[in-house]
């Protein structure tokens, strides 16, 4: 099983970089209280990190809000992972805790105004790719929601074999592939476009592996895609 992304989207987005952060055996079941707290102070620190900017206008946010707009959605109604998470703290709200690993990734989502997110290996049939959808794919229920909905032509979806498994890039995940407390083999993903240097994506990733490995144990690896290495083996 490969990570994968396809030609088309650096032909749009030739300055993408995405680190993994692939994992198995790991251990998503225990209750730690301590990663309660880590995303409670990642929270706390948020809005001295925008230092009054509104959520549209920092940088980081804004890229993928462009980039958005490339493949035809619209942010106001369709915010990307990063701008809807950064946009509930400064707004009050605190993240609930669903498992550790997703606390675990908001936590870093948050501490580096960056989208993350992941997926069960062990729910993916075949290769999982980064790719326009095509004319004719299947209907997916996301998290929260009653009704299967099918991407739209030209969307950038992740998907497997099955179908999409992530819409709109990283609006919104499948129900069918996300990460439980049972999850045993995981992949997550840190995206980055323009403005974001490596360096960050490289201090992100291995602070997110360092947390894995402490809490959920079990044998965790990184890598970085882009333009010139273009896929990793999962599984």
């Amino acid at each position: 099983m490969k990570f994968i992304i396809t030609d088309p989207i650096f032909e749009d987005f030739p300055e993408l970089v995405i680190g993994v952060v692939i994992m198995h055996g790991i251990d998503n079941a225990q209750d730690r209280p301590e990663i309660p707290l880590l995303l409670r102070q990642a929270e706390a620190a948020l809005a001295g990190k925008f230092g009054g900017t509104p959520v549209i206008e920092h940088p980081y946010v804004a890229a993928w809000r462009e980039a958005y707009r490339k493949f035809g959605a619209k942010p106001k109604d369709y915010p990307s992972s990063v701008e809807n998470l950064t946009r509930r703290v400064l707004n009050g709200a605190n993240v609930g805790h669903i498992n550790n690993l997703v606390s675990l990734y908001n936590t870093i989502s948050l501490r580096h105004i960056l989208p993350v997110g992941g997926e069960d290996l062990d729910k993916i049939t075949g290769d999982v790719l980064l790719a326009q959808a095509g004319h004719a794919e299947p209907a997916v229920f996301l998290l929260g929601e009653k009704e299967a909905r099918a991407p739209h032509t030209g969307e950038i979806i992740y998907k497997d074999e099955v179908g999409a498994i992530c819409r709109r890039w990283n609006w919104k995940e499948a129900d069918r592939t996300k990460l439980s407390h049972e999850t045993k083999n995981a992949f997550l993903v840190i995206e980055t476009l323009p403005p974001v240097g490596r360096d960050t994506l490289e201090t992100a990733i291995r602070e997110l592996a360092d947390l894995v490995k402490q809490f959920c144990g079990g044998a965790v690896s990184t890598a970085f895609l882009d333009k010139g290495n273009r896929e990793v083996t999962l599984l």
